[in-house]
């Protein structure tokens, strides 16, 4: 595809020569001649020098360069986009293949591609355009709506509702039994059965193996446009808000409430029953065990704002000095102490 051709299929704005031809996308250090690549933080602008790549995305604000360019004002998104000019994933075969199991009762929509042992169970319903890979579980009751995407081994348990353009990567886990057990007066743990819901509304994706939980009652609710990493743990009762994302490992206790725009990103963790305001940022490994107003960014343990956590990282690197300093201010003063008795 022509450089030029690419440009107009991106609105982005050429300069320099637009018949080069371009193969790929690739990244700023693994480009070669033929490629497209991107820059959008301007941290790798020296790797500019010794890129190979044929063009490049950049900002509309970015210095000028000898490489042919695609400006625009957003050159992430616009990666984004260009990926989907030369990549198409492979096709499922339409149809019901011959080993899978569907429900007498299930409802199924047009154009389904449900693969080889695939599950679905009684009373499921199923939008148009599904596509259900190898060994994917649909327990009885679920409702899903057009679009859906479940790579092999996704489980959705029973009475999750699913929305339009949602999208679950391998082996994850929709309304499992969330952590759920009562002391008993002689210290064992009574299960409490977990009859409610998950819910995960439009465009949202859950990646790689991870899990949200039902909860004892009401719902755990996902909303509109929410990402969930891969190996993230949903726990039950909780809800995520629209657009947020929870990176890789993030960990949610119950009823834990999570606003909108938020960003979790990995590792972090969040105790029981906190409530995280809208457009909050946390930090890598940070530890919530309080609620987090909106729009502030938090690092550290316990969670406080990025900025004093920073100071704090800074002293305690220097502690080990410190605490000389303040033994000699002691020595020092112990000193002077004894000089004063004994005069």
């Amino acid at each position: 595809m022509m450089l030029k051709e690419i440009a107009d299929r991106l609105s982005c704005r050429l300069e320099g020569d637009g018949s080069i031809e371009i193969r790929r996308v690739a990244g700023l250090e693994d480009a070669a001649e033929g490629d497209l690549t991107f820059l959008s933080n301007p941290k790798y602008q020296p790797c500019l020098r010794s890129t190979r790549a044929s063009a490049v995305i950049l900002s509309e604000s970015a210095p000028p360069t000898e490489i042919p360019s695609l400006r625009v004002a957003d050159p992430y998104l616009t990666f984004a986009r260009a990926v989907d000019l030369f990549y198409s994933p492979p096709e499922q075969e339409r149809g019901i293949h011959r080993t899978a199991v569907i429900g007498r009762t299930a409802r199924v929509g047009r154009n389904a591609r449900i693969g080889p042992f695939c599950f679905v169970d009684e009373e499921v319903e199923i939008g148009d355009n599904a596509v259900l890979h190898s060994h994917v579980s649909i327990y009885r009751g679920v409702r899903v709506g057009c679009d859906f995407v479940a790579h092999s081994h996704v489980s959705v348990r029973e009475y999750c509702v699913i929305g339009d353009r949602v999208c679950l990567q391998n082996g994850v886990v929709i309304g499992s039994d969330g952590f759920g057990f009562a002391r008993q007066a002689d210290g064992s743990y009574r299960k409490i059965t977990q009859s409610g819901r998950v819910i995960l509304e439009d465009d949202v994706e859950v990646q790689a193996s991870t899990t949200i939980d039902r909860a004892a009652i009401g719902k755990t609710h996902i909303r509109r446009g929410a990402k969930i990493d891969n190996l993230v743990q949903v726990g039950h009762g909780s809800s995520v808000g629209e657009n947020s994302l929870l990176c890789a490992q993030v960990g949610l206790a119950g009823s834990t409430k999570v606003g909108r725009n938020v960003i979790l990103t990995g590792q972090v963790g969040v105790a029981g029953h906190c409530t995280i305001g809208d457009n909050v940022v946390a930090t890598a490994q940070t530890g919530i065990p309080s609620d987090v107003e909106p729009g502030m960014m938090v690092s550290g343990y316990p969670a406080m704002d990025n900025k004093r956590w920073l100071k704090c990282s800074v002293l305690f690197s220097k502690l080990p000095e410190i605490n000389k300093s303040i033994q000699k201010l002691q020595q020092k003063l112990d000193v002077l102490t004894s000089r004063k008795h004994t005069d």
